[in-house]
């Protein structure tokens, strides 16, 4: 029997009509789909009726399905020869552990390809009116997680309050308050702007909006919980003008684009 292939998918910032177009193709024609838990179910739903659906999603601080079991998963169904999707949240190589995947296939000489995807990073601040860079106020940006695997060193915060671009962190929240208060530490002013993206692009969205020592009290007002993103710095404040969910038209349920 011929090997199968591995797709790797990014589903994009969490709005499901935000998928690439080759990203839903393969969806439409998997045998099987090896998925995240933030991924949108309209996605799954694209899905073939005779497609085996496989819930591999995380929780914090809970992972039900190992990531080496994950990557067996993937091994075993393209051995067996079958169209492989593995659908993640955002960009397949942006803190999806994506690149430990590939690994996995390149190993055993499977087949496999890398479907770009729209990260949150970028992507789901856009929806809330902050862009990442802008000539008056951001040259850059940097995208950091605020969670490290065990024994790996530690962020160095203090380096990180040095950086005048935009500071973007993922899986931050609950150290949110820590983080904030070890940038200021770091040098950055406790007045720099700060916010918190909760379901990013979708129509749930919220946001919570301060400065680095007042995010704690606007993310507790606005009930914001993880996963959300947290971004720092002067562009956080243009969220006031470019704001354009509240005009979003809602296109769910016109027909398919393709």
């Amino acid at each position: 029997m011929s090997k199968g292939k591995v797709w790797l998918v990014g589903a994009g910032p969490g709005d499901a009509s935000l998928i690439t177009v080759k990203g839903l193709h393969c969806i439409r024609e998997a045998n099987v789909i090896v998925h995240d838990r933030l991924v949108n179910p309209e996605l799954i739903a694209q899905a073939p009726v005779h497609c085996q659906i496989i819930n591999v999603g995380k929780n914090p601080n809970h992972h039900p399905v190992p990531q080496d079991q994950i990557n067996q998963i993937l091994i075993e169904h393209a051995l067996a020869g079958k169209n492989v999707v593995r659908l993640k949240g955002g960009d397949p190589y942006v803190f999806g552990r994506g690149g430990e995947e590939a690994e996995s296939l390149a190993q055993q000489q499977i087949p496999f390809e890398i479907i770009p995807g729209i990260s949150s990073s970028i992507g789901g601040l856009a929806y809330a009116g902050i862009p990442v860079t802008h000539r008056d106020y951001a040259s850059s940006f940097h995208v950091v997680t605020g969670h490290l695997c065990q024994g790996n060193e530690p962020q160095n915060w203090h380096a990180l309050a040095q950086i005048d671009g935009t500071l973007i962190i993922l899986m931050g929240m609950t150290r949110q308050e820590e983080i904030c208060q070890l940038l200021i530490e770091g040098g950055k002013s406790p007045d720099t702007p700060a916010a918190a993206v909760m379901y990013a692009s979708q129509q749930r969205q919220k946001i919570a909006k301060g400065t680095l020592s007042t995010l704690k009290d606007e993310i507790e007002r606005q009930q914001l919980h993880a996963p959300a993103l947290i971004v720092i710095g002067k562009v956080v404040n243009l969220s006031e003008i470019l704001a354009f969910t509240s005009t979003q038209i809602d296109i769910r349920n016109e027909e398919p684009l393709l």
